[in-house]
């Protein structure tokens, strides 16, 4: 059992999830529904805690655990990726002895619904925008998806059951994906011979720089709900002024560019995170919880 656990920001998790925490806390959880605005904040908030769990939204760096002695636990409330990309400094906290927890293929269905809802508004002009003189389908229409992991995957598989031409690029061949009928391309012929791209990268990801974007080309979609933007800010802003093209984003996906999306007529943006939903928020929950207690199984 943990002495004290604290939510440092708003983890998103149900009630259920909370009252089963409590089980697993000596004192009451403590509990915040916003962000820290400063890391001194943020280390007011869990000066004392044992454990600490935390949305993707607020960092814990070096300084932070360095300064908070009493943590064991930490658990992301999010999706952990790989060490790079997590919000949390992993090898500093793992030098202190801290285990570090995320999850993972929670919100993937509700990404995939969320693109697919914004293609059909955009090519059949059911917005304010239409991508071309003509409402035009889904079906033959040539989807490329970088990144191939849970999200990559449904989208494929729903974008295939709309007729959509699917082609790939990862890190890595997926020999799955291929037998399911969808071919591996170098990212540069994906660029060129796709008319929509879809990217699915993990946080601090950059691929797309001013060679991308221009075989990329003009007359192009390109969709982002990755955690930030994984590609060239000046490139990006350069290519989504040319005629015909578009970006779609959702709240994760437009990171740095939020404060002037106004700019930009032709980036369609949502404020919302388009995977969270009733049903992920659930999934999140018995993930974390599962997280939490099978590390104290093993720490009690």
């Amino acid at each position: 059992m943990f002495n004290q656990i604290v939510c440092a920001d708003n983890v998103g998790l149900e009630a259920w999830a909370f009252e089963e925490l409590q089980k697993h806390s000596k004192q009451p959880i403590l509990r915040f529904d916003h962000d820290p605005q400063s890391k001194d904040e943020l280390m007011e908030r869990i000066q004392g805690a044992d454990c600490v769990l935390v949305s993707w939204r607020t960092r814990i760096d070096d300084e932070v655990i360095a300064k908070s002695p009493a943590i064991r636990y930490i658990g992301m409330c999010c999706s952990l990726y790989d060490e790079r990309s997590a919000n949390v400094d992993i090898p500093a906290a793992r030098a202190r002895g801290i285990e570090v927890r995320g999850v993972r293929d929670y919100g993937d269905e509700g990404v995939a619904e969320f693109i697919l809802s914004e293609l059909i508004r955009l090519l059949k002009g059911l917005g304010p925008h239409q991508w071309q003189s003509e409402p035009i389908e889904l079906q033959q229409r040539k989807l490329g998806i970088i990144g191939m992991g849970a999200t990559g995957k449904i989208l494929a598989h729903r974008a295939s059951a709309f007729g959509m031409q699917v082609q790939y690029f990862s890190r890595s061949r997926k020999p799955d994906c291929e037998q399911a009928g969808y071919a591996y391309a170098p990212l540069h012929d994906l660029l060129q011979t796709s008319e929509i791209i879809s990217m699915h990268l993990p946080r601090n990801t950059q691929l797309l720089g001013p060679e991308e974007f221009a075989a990329l080309g003009h007359g192009k979609i390109l969709v982002n709900t990755s955690l930030g933007a994984p590609f060239d800010a000046a490139a990006f802003r350069e290519w989504v002024q040319a005629s015909g093209n578009y970006a779609i984003f959702d709240a994760d996906g437009a990171g740095e560019f939020k404060a002037e999306l106004h700019r930009y007529p032709q980036i369609i943006y949502t404020a919302k995170v388009s995977g969270f939903t009733r049903e992920a928020r659930g999934r999140l929950s018995y993930k974390v919880l599962d997280n939490l207690t099978g590390y104290l199984s093993t720490n009690p």
